[in-house]
C-alpha cells in the first residue's frame, strides 16, 4: 500500500470523527439541560434522617447528571409552612416536595392511602404494595387531578403510639384527650372520645409543655428523643396501630415532571427509591439505641392493651365502610390495598413471624 495515500486517509477519517464528535455535542447538551428545581419538606433539619432523604436524592440527581440538574433543598417553613408543601408543588410554586401524603386528607381521604391507614401494611408489604402491587400506579392516577406525581422516598418502619401524660389502662382513658395525629387515624380516635389535632413537627414539643395537647404521636424513638418529649410526657406507647409502615413520598408537579427528559425522570425515580430504602434501614439501625437512652432518661415504656386495639380496630372498619360509601376513588384504592393486605399476611405469618418470634425469644431469655 502506498504509504502517502494511507496516511491521507488516516487524516481524513479522523477529521470526519472530529466533525461528528462538534456535531454531536449540541444533541447531547439538549438531552442534558441545566435545570434547577427547588423542594420544600415537611420536616425541620434537625430531623436528619427524616429530612436528609431529600438532600439524598437532591445529591444522587446532581451526581448522576454531572451537576446539570440541580435540586435545592429547603426545610419546612422555609419557603412554605410544613402541612402545605403538597400545595406549593401543585400550584408550581416549587416542583418538588418531601411529604407525607396523609397530611392532606382534609382535600380528599384518598390522600391518607398514600402514606398509612389505622391497621393497614407494615413497611415490608407497604413496599411491595407500591413496587409490584399496583399501588403507585393507583395512587398517582387519583394524584393527577391535582396535577401531582409521586414517588415513594422513605418509610419509617412500625412507629410507636406516642407519649401520654397519663397512663392509658382503657378505652375510657381516651375520652377528651386532646393529640396530635395525623391522617384518617384523627377520624378513627374521634370514635372512641380524642379530639385529634394536626400539628406540624417542629411545633409539637411547645404544644405539649403548654399543655395544649394531652399526647402527640410523631415516628419513633429516634425522632422522639430528638425532640425532647420524654422531657413533658413520660409514658411512651407502642406500637402505633395507625402507621405500620407509612411512606414518605416525593411529589412532583405533574407538568414539571412529564417535561423533564427521560434520562432526568429516571434519575429522580432511583434516586428516591433508594432514599426509600435508605430511611428504613437507618430507622432500624437507630431505634433500638435511642429506646435504651429515653427509658435511660425517664420513658415508662406501656403496650396499648388488646381491649383498646379491638375497639379502635372496629371504629377503623366504620370509617373506611363510611368513606368508602361517599368516595370512589378511597374505595377503589381501600379494597385494592385490602386484597394485598390479607395474600400479604398469609405469607407473612407462615416464614417470617415464626422466624422473628422465635428469635425474640432467644433475644429477650439472653441467648441470641
Amino acid at each position: 500500500m502506498n504509504r502517502r495515500n494511507f496516511i491521507r486517509q488516516a487524516g481524513t477519517a479522523g477529521m470526519g470523527a472530529a466533525a461528528a464528535s462538534v456535531l454531536a455535542a449540541p444533541a447531547i447538551a439538549q438531552e442534558n439541560p441545566k435545570i434547577t428545581w427547588r423542594l420544600t419538606s415537611s420536616f425541620p433539619k434537625s430531623l436528619d434522617i427524616i429530612y436528609g432523604a431529600a438532600t439524598e436524592i437532591a445529591e444522587s440527581v446532581k451526581e448522576a447528571s454531572d451537576g446539570n440538574f440541580v435540586i435545592q433543598s429547603f426545610a419546612a417553613g422555609e419557603i412554605v409552612p410544613a402541612l402545605q408543601a403538597a400545595d406549593a408543588v401543585s400550584a408550581g410554586t416549587v416542583e418538588m416536595a418531601h411529604t407525607c401524603s396523609y397530611y392532606y386528607v382534609g382535600k380528599d381521604p384518598t390522600f391518607a392511602l398514600g402514606t398509612a391507614i389505622p391497621f393497614g401494611l407494615n413497611a415490608r408489604l407497604t413496599n411491595s404494595w407500591f413496587s409490584v402491587g399496583g399501588g403507585n400506579e393507583l395512587i398517582n392516577e387519583f394524584l393527577a387531578s391535582h396535577n401531582l406525581y409521586a414517588l415513594p422516598a422513605g418509610n419509617t418502619g412500625a412507629q410507636m403510639g406516642g407519649w401520654f401524660r397519663k397512663e392509658i389502662n382503657t378505652i375510657d382513658d381516651l375520652k377528651g384527650l386532646k393529640m396530635r395525629i395525623a391522617g384518617l387515624t384523627g377520624q378513627v380516635m374521634q370514635k372512641v372520645g380524642v379530639t385529634p389535632q394536626q400539628i406540624a413537627g417542629g411545633d409539637v414539643y411547645a404544644a405539649l409543655e403548654k399543655g395544649t395537647i394531652d399526647a402527640t404521636e410523631f415516628v419513633g424513638p429516634y425522632d422522639d428523643h430528638k425532640l425532647g418529649f420524654v422531657k413533658v410526657a413520660k409514658y411512651y406507647y407502642y406500637p402505633a396501630w395507625w402507621e405500620g409502615g407509612p411512606t414518605v413520598h416525593a411529589f412532583f408537579n405533574l407538568e414539571k415532571f412529564n417535561a423533564l427528559p427521560k434520562s432526568y425522570q429516571r434519575m429522580l425515580k432511583d434516586a428516591c427509591a433508594s432514599a426509600n430504602q435508605n430511611m428504613l434501614a437507618r430507622y432500624d439501625a437507630q431505634n433500638a439505641t435511642a429506646l435504651k437512652q429515653l427509658v435511660a432518661e425517664g420513658a415508662v415504656l406501656k403496650a396499648f392493651n388488646q381491649d383498646i386495639l379491638d375497639v379502635c380496630y372496629k371504629a377503623a372498619q366504620e370509617t373506611y365502610a363510611e368513606i368508602s360509601a361517599a368516595n370512589p376513588a378511597f374505595k377503589k384504592i381501600y379494597d385494592h390495598q385490602q386484597a394485598f393486605k390479607k395474600d400479604g399476611y398469609l405469607w407473612n405469618q407462615i416464614a417470617e413471624y415464626t422466624y422473628d418470634t422465635f428469635m425474640m425469644i432467644q433475644q429477650r431469655n439472653g441467648t441470641l
